[in-house]
């Protein structure tokens, strides 16, 4: 009877963790994002990671403006003067956010875009924090925080995707 046992609490064990591994495997459905060196569309997977993940990747202010939705103080980061051309993607899954022919001088002290390198490499949300309604801008792959977008930028879209330095990586152009 107790071999019987053994061997119904070992089958209802690998049942157990066979169900754990499949939730945890579940298939992510791929999105399409701009790929700025090939110039077409790659179907990507969604970057997902728990919060220890991203902590052993991210640096600690990375962390709190990229997961947590924080912000960087104004003219702190060596992006925000960068006249170099190339290419800003997400520090947290290297998607191409924005290109450096779409940057300007806003003057807040964060880097500013009039538009991103293509829309689907970014995502928008209503953000409500601060007494105020503003529209949050974040990565399409990995759904990280990334800035706001104001109404008060150049033409020809008259919007200033701004930015925090902290969560952009810039890949110069040959």
């Amino acid at each position: 009877m107790n071999k019987i046992r053994s061997i119904i609490s070992v089958a209802f064990m690998m049942l157990f963790i066979q169900g754990a591994m499949a939730m945890s495997n579940e298939s992510v459905n791929p999105i399409k994002i701009y790929n700025a060196a090939t110039g077409q569309y790659d179907e990507v997977t969604p970057v997902v990671k728990n919060e220890d993940q991203w902590k052993k990747v991210l640096n600690p202010q990375q962390f709190s403006i990229l997961r947590q939705h924080g912000t960087e103080r104004a003219f702190t980061n060596a992006l925000n003067g960068n006249k170099k051309k190339g290419v800003y993607k997400c520090i947290g899954c290297e998607t191409d956010l924005f290109s450096s022919d779409h940057k300007f001088d806003s003057g807040t002290g964060w880097p500013s875009y009039w538009k991103p390198i293509a829309p689907e490499n970014v995502g928008t949300d209503t953000d409500s924090t601060l007494f105020m309604q503003r529209t949050e801008v974040h990565c399409a792959r990995c759904g990280g925080h990334l800035g706001h977008i104001f109404d008060d930028g150049p033409q020809p879209t008259g919007q200033r995707y701004c930015i925090n330095g902290a969560v952009l990586k810039f890949v110069e152009s040959r």
